[in-house]
């Protein structure tokens, strides 16, 4: 008995030992197999990533922008008449458009739609007055902020290169060429609910065409978001159609390119105090001659250059906590100068005058979180009798309130719904004080004319016959000067008004 015993115990050892050694092949065998499928895994997943770049480097990325809007506006004129419209509905579209071929080297684009509601039964042909300025015809300045039509057009475009070391130094540097981002800028954006553009919007906010560089000299100073940027750009080219004989060489009898060049210097930013100065020189500028000098075969003339300048300072959190936190306050100053062409039409005037004349204006403002989600804003500004900024994109339907000979006043809620849709209701109010606010560069629109003056003479006109007024005293030439005033009284704008309320989707 006991020989069974112990041979069936050798039996058993044996056996485990056999399967003992056949489990742990087993086990050999599956990690073997674990590593060549974490191999393959590897592969696949650095592939998968490979894929994944090119896919998103081969892609723009899109993102869209939809503004519906209501105006109720009104113009009160200096003949004591007003025009109105109080349901004035429009629908904007911004497609915004990005692409990095990779980190030095950026793409960005805005496709853009203004219209309002429904069809549009205005015709130049018959009514007088032609379109072709803000759709982008003889200028472009403001093809994308004047209500037109349904068609796409294209509001911006241009490629941005980020470099690191200018001159050798610790001088990090961007370069940009295309249709860039001129309007709504620093200030103008505010009431916008958008991040600013490039320009101080005190006196640049107009579609442009040209480039920029920027040095960002903070390393290099050791002061908080010091940068100078250059900036240059052309606002009309002349040049004869294709299918001329001389198809876009110059053409003697057209307007000469009108160019733009200057500079936005940041002497300190730290997200918290923003402070920002600017000045340009504007060549060539355009406008209409006086009606005492008329000329049939031509439309727009030049008539001179103008430079400019503005200084501009934010504060964007009065304290570190709490109310204070989170509100904005701004205060801005900005110059114009003409320079007359000696030579022009008009004899060397320009805004009325054969002499430099200097404008100036003064724009402050603040915005206040009033509730969660919910922020008001004030804004105040202030033109002379010269003063003339470069606006006229501005997004007021009854005209730049920032180019305002008098003054503007403006109030404004903003309120985010969701995470893509917001609201915002927005009352702004103008008196004005001179005429040509918003006019171009000549004696036409351009001259300041002493708006009370003009109110005073057509009420004079309207309640006494010239014998009369020669009764009181006055000359046949103040008199003669009373009835042009009276006749263009009713084409004066006194004061205007907007109120405007719109719901806006983006993402």
């Amino acid at each position: 008995m006991k020989k069974i015993l112990t041979a069936s115990l050798v039996t058993a050892m044996a056996l485990t030992s056999v399967n003992a050694s056949s489990v742990d092949n087993r086990i050999s065998e599956l990690e073997t197999e674990l590593a060549k499928l974490k191999k393959d895994l590897k592969k696949q997943n650095k592939k998968i990533n490979e894929v994944k770049a090119h896919d998103a480097g081969d892609n723009i990325k899109w993102g869209a922008d939809v503004r519906t809007a209501i105006d109720n506006i009104n113009y009160d004129m200096a003949s004591g008449n007003d025009y109105s419209k109080s349901d004035l509905m429009s629908l904007r579209l911004w497609l915004n458009m990005e692409y990095a071929a990779d980190s030095k080297n950026i793409f960005k684009g805005q496709l853009s739609m203004n219209k309002a509601f429904g069809a549009d039964f205005y015709d130049p042909m018959s009514d007088g007055y032609s379109r072709s300025m803000s759709m982008g015809g003889s200028f472009d300045w403001t093809g994308n902020e004047a209500l037109t039509d349904n068609s796409l057009k294209v509001r911006q475009a241009y490629w941005l290169y980020l470099g690191d070391n200018a001159f050798g130094a610790d001088i990090p540097w961007t370069f940009s060429l295309g249709r860039r981002p001129s309007t709504n800028g620093f200030l103008a954006n505010l009431r916008e609910d958008d991040a600013a553009q490039s320009p101080l919007g005190h006196v640049i906010n107009v579609e442009f065409d040209g480039l920029s560089s920027k040095l960002d000299l903070s390393n290099v100073t050791g002061i908080s978001g010091m940068s100078i940027k250059l900036c240059m750009g052309q606002g009309s080219t002349n040049a004869y159609p294709m299918l001329t004989p001389t198809q876009y060489a110059n053409d003697d009898n057209q307007l000469e390119d009108i160019t733009l060049a200057g500079f936005i210097f940041e002497p300190y930013n730290d997200g918290q105090f923003v402070t920002k100065a600017t000045w340009y020189k504007a060549f060539d500028l355009p406008g209409m001659k006086s009606p005492m000098n008329p000329d049939p075969d031509d439309y727009f003339h030049q008539f001179g250059d103008m430079e400019g300048g503005a200084f501009s300072v934010l504060v964007d959190g009065l304290t570190d906590d709490g109310f204070l936190a989170d509100t904005k306050v701004f205060a801005s100053i900005a110059y114009s100068k003409t320079h007359p062409d000696a030579n022009n039409v008009d004899g060397g005037y320009m805004l009325g005058s054969n002499e430099s004349e200097t404008g100036t204006s003064y724009w402050v403002g603040t915005q206040l979180p009033i509730i969660e989600n919910g922020k008001l804003g004030l804004e105040y500004n202030h033109g002379s009798k010269y003063w003339r900024p470069f606006t006229y994109a501005e997004d007021t339907m009854i005209g730049s309130k920032v180019a305002a000979r008098g003054d503007a006043y403006e109030a404004y809620f903003t309120y985010q719904l969701t995470d893509a849709l917001s609201a915002q209701i927005r009352y702004t109010a103008i008196d004005y004080d001179y005429t040509g606010s918003n006019g171009f560069f000549g004696n036409y629109s351009g001259t300041p004319m002493d708006i009370d003056g003009i109110k005073q003479a057509y009420t004079m006109i309207e309640n006494y016959d010239d014998t009369q007024l020669e009764g009181m005293g006055l000359t046949a030439e103040e008199i003669a000067g009373m009835h042009m005033a009276h006749d263009m009284a009713d084409m004066i704008v006194d004061k205007a008004q907007d109120l405007r309320f719109y719901i806006r989707y983006r993402f």
